[in-house]
This record gives C-alpha cells, sequence and structure tokens, in this order.
C-alpha cells in the first residue's frame, strides 16, 4: 500500500511540477508577444514622426538639391498675384501658371515674411503650373502655396495639388471688433 500511496503522490508531484512549467512557459510566451507588439508599435511610431516631420521643402531646396529632380515633394512659397494667368482656352482642361517666391524656413509673423518674400528681387522664384484645377479663391499675391507636384526638366513645377493659405483673411478679431461687424 505504501508503495501504491508513494507512486500516487509522485504523480501529484509531477503532474504540479509540470502545470508550473506551463503556466511559466505561458506567461514567458506572452511577455515575448507583447513586447514584439510593443516593439513594432514603437517602430511605426519612430518612422512615421521622423518622416513626416518635415511638411514640405522651401523653394531653395528644391532648387539647391538635384536628389528632389524629377520627385514628388511638397513645396511651399510666397504667390506674386501679378503672375496668375488662368487659361481656360480648353474648359474641359483649364490650367493655372503662376510664379512663387522662397519663404524662408524661419519666420515669427507669415504675413510679414510673405509680404518680404514677394517684394524682394533677392528671393528665389519658381514658376508654377497646376492642370485640371479650377481657379480657387484664395489664389492671390501675398498668399502662402504648398503644393505637391515634381520639378520638370523646363524648370516649372507641375503641381497636381494646390493648398492656399492667406494669413490676412484668418487675422484674429481685436477686443472692439465682432464677428456681426464683419458680415
Amino acid at each position: 500500500m505504501t508503495q501504491a500511496s508513494t507512486g500516487w503522490e509522485k504523480d501529484n508531484v509531477q503532474s504540479a511540477q509540470l502545470q508550473k512549467l506551463t503556466r511559466r512557459g505561458g506567461r514567458v510566451k506572452f511577455m515575448v508577444a507583447g513586447l514584439l507588439v510593443l516593439g513594432a508599435a514603437l517602430y511605426l511610431i519612430i518612422s512615421g514622426t521622423l518622416s513626416g516631420a518635415r511638411y514640405f521643402i522651401t523653394v531653395d531646396e528644391l532648387l539647391n538639391d538635384p536628389t528632389y529632380a524629377g520627385e514628388t515633394v511638397r513645396i511651399s512659397g510666397a504667390v506674386i498675384g501679378e503672375t496668375i494667368i488662368y487659361d481656360t482656352s480648353d474648359p474641359n482642361s483649364p490650367n493655372i501658371e503662376f510664379t512663387i517666391a522662397h519663404i524662408p524656413a524661419e519666420f515669427e509673423n507669415l504675413a510679414l515674411a510673405l509680404h518680404e518674400s514677394v517684394n524682394s528681387p533677392a528671393m528665389t522664384r519658381l514658376p508654377i503650373r497646376v492642370e485640371d484645377e479650377a481657379m480657387p479663391d484664395l489664389l492671390q499675391n501675398e498668399a502662402q502655396a504648398i503644393l505637391t507636384g515634381y520639378l520638370g526638366e523646363d524648370g516649372v513645377f507641375h503641381a497636381n495639388e494646390l493648398l492656399l493659405k492667406c494669413p490676412s483673411r484668418f487675422e484674429e478679431a481685436g477686443p472692439d471688433q465682432s464677428i456681426a461687424s464683419d458680415l
């Protein structure tokens, strides 16, 4: 009898040890899987942040770096109002042509930076062509243009996306101005 009970106890001890090892192995697998998921999430966050850290490049950067040639890039510049041409000779494919001036990468007042860029002959200028686009209301002198496209061999930036920001339209109202007075 004693041998039977000893064998029985050994089976219980081995079973308990096996259960501990199985639990410990499950925990290790869970920890490894969690660390892999966490590592992948961190990688995606860091790589996304680094690649999207720059929303656009400047006109000078585009023209001075040959690696951008033929590549799709997003640029920013100040619209020179007197150069805007809206070509509707083909009503199915209207084209917009204008020139932008380089805006310095660092500035405190966007409206002032746009004004100085447009009026300074020292600022680099770049001709723009946007095809199959209706004339936007905000396309005017000293508006900030953010364009996606490529620099052609002809020296013209061919844009397929045009975003405009006009700082004078978004100025904050002073304390003595009301919204109703603007209407």
